[in-house]
């Protein structure tokens, strides 16, 4: 039956799956779903959304049951879900609302909050950079640093990176001559040069982008429970609280400064906020990509 559900899952359009998989959504998380929301999310006409519906009543008979006096489909207890629904992007979808934000309208969630928001450039510097990125351009950009001030520069961008509190974009830049990370907000105009750039100058190039590291994390010694840590990190218990997450080399300072992670080779930083220990640090201590994690 599997296999068979897959098959008809694959001759379907793109269209029709989304419409599927929303209906599956709503009966997950929601319990209930109806043609109304159907028709109000995706415009579509009640002969589609009926055809919808029955499809989907096809291929998972036992998911939903349709109670006549509200009109409504409610999620049965022997519901398995058609689509496979990945946790951080339900979450982050329940958290914005639905709609696209492109042709549909983002009505936030009142019930899945986030308390505080992304730092985002604005849309005109996204799209600025992804042609760049995407064409291999050069960019003229007037940017602002923390040591220099307003600076014009060229860079030669190749990747949006979010660093869980603002995004960056890592470029080779022209004045330094060397590559190295910008953060997007901090752009105030940007202008793309269609032109070819050397070699030297793309993302294949960019050895320290290619560089992986491997960051051993534990539960802080000064914590008293260890399992709660674990739990929130997704840890393995053999032969004790531990994981390895291994990152390319630009983003590991991001992401050890990110979760306070207590970079010291004899774990010395105080604090209820340093849930974590890099127990690798005294062979990581050289590395000038995590100069900016918590050490001291």
């Amino acid at each position: 039956m599997g296999s068979q559900r897959n098959k008809a899952l694959e001759d379907l359009s793109y269209a029709q799956k989304e419409r599927l998989a929303f209906i599956d959504f709503c009966l997950q998380y929601f319990g209930d779903v109806a043609r109304t929301d159907l028709i109000q999310h995706f415009k579509t006409g009640l002969a589609s959304c009926s055809r919808d519906f029955t499809l989907y009543r096809e291929l998972m008979p036992d998911n939903l049951v349709l109670k006549h006096e509200d009109k409504r489909y409610y999620r049965t207890e022997r519901f398995q879900p058609l689509f496979e629904h990945n946790s951080s992007t339900i979450l982050q979808r329940l958290v914005e609302g639905f709609g696209d934000g492109i042709s549909m309208p983002v009505k936030p969630s009142e019930v899945c909050i986030q308390s505080f928001s992304q730092l985002n450039p604005s849309s005109d510097i996204v799209a600025g950079l992804m042609r760049g990125i995407v064409h291999q351009q050069p960019i003229q950009v007037t940017y602002w640093s923390l040591s220099s001030g307003e600076t014009q520069r060229i860079i030669v961008p190749h990747t949006l990176v979010n660093n869980g509190q603002r995004w960056h974009v890592r470029a080779f830049d022209r004045k330094h001559n060397q590559f190295r990370d910008f953060v997007c907000t901090r752009f105030t105009q940007v202008e793309n040069l269609e032109e070819n750039v050397p070699d030297g100058e793309l993302r294949e190039s960019d050895d320290g982008w290619d560089q992986s590291v491997e960051l051993e994390l534990v539960p802080h010694p000064s914590q008293s429970f260890h399992q709660a840590i674990a739990l929130d990190f997704s840890m393995e218990s053999s032969p004790d609280w531990h994981r390895s997450i291994k990152l390319r080399l630009p983003l590991a300072g991001y992401y050890l400064r990110y979760w306070n992670v207590d970079c010291t080779e004899d774990h010395s930083l105080t604090g209820r906020e340093h849930l974590l220990w890099l127990r690798n640090a005294s062979q990581l201590k050289d590395i000038a990509e995590l100069d900016i994690a918590p050490k001291a």
